[in-house]
């Protein structure tokens, strides 16, 4: 099996008895995402209609790709469904083109030290995934960071996709690259199994204090 571009190729040469060596098919196409079985059952099909080599091309087919989910930082412009899905997390009025015009260009004179990220569905435009992490500097530890992992949430009709994993390992390894020597976050006990597969581990308890 070859990838290439985030295509799968995969090359199967099946030799029926008793056929003219000359009669073959070149390839067929058909979606990536087939199971095991309906190739299986393509293949069963064609030996059953056509004699001699069958070179059997299983590629990604462009009509039925999927949607090309990658993790980026945000911009400006996924305001809208960036909200929406914030609300889905916790408490998060709606907030004016102005007030997060504002709040984006505050956080971004921050840089590196305080970073948020998406993945964009690219067939609706929509925010399907997101979270932040912010960089603390301290004094103990040879003056050493500490990223701090927050607002993390994956779209209700987008879970079992590995959408989660996929933030988080964004923000850690952004983290590991701004020289932290930990990331840290926090969690409701029904998320700690996710966590806990993302490389995470229990450590004490979370204290807080509302003020509002």
């Amino acid at each position: 099996m070859v990838v290439r571009h985030g295509r799968v190729s995969l090359l199967r040469a099946i030799r029926i008895p008793h056929a003219s060596p000359d009669c073959f098919i070149k390839s067929i196409s058909v979606p990536r995402s087939c199971s095991v079985s309906l190739q299986s059952t393509i293949v069963s099909s064609i030996k059953l209609s056509f004699g001699g080599w069958l070179s059997i091309l299983m590629c990604s087919n462009p009509s039925t790709e999927g949607p090309k989910l990658q993790v980026r930082r945000l911009e400006i412009s996924d305001k809208s469904s960036f909200i929406e899905l914030l609300q889905q997390l916790t408490v998060c009025d709606s907030v004016s083109d102005k007030e997060f015009e504002d709040r984006f260009q505050e956080l971004s004179i921050l840089g590196d030290d305080h970073v948020i990220c998406v993945i964009e569905d690219d067939r609706s435009g929509k925010i399907i995934a997101t979270g932040s992490v912010f960089i603390e500097k301290k004094f103990i530890r040879n003056c050493g960071k500490v990223g701090h992992i927050e607002d993390v949430v994956v779209d209700s009709n987008a879970r079992g996709m590995q959408l989660g994993k996929k933030i988080i390992g964004f923000l850690t390894d952004h983290a590991r690259s701004m020289g932290c020597y930990k990331v840290i976050l926090d969690c409701s006990t029904d998320n700690k199994t996710f966590y806990e597969k993302c490389g995470f581990k229990q450590k004490e308890i979370q204290m807080v204090m509302y003020f509002t």
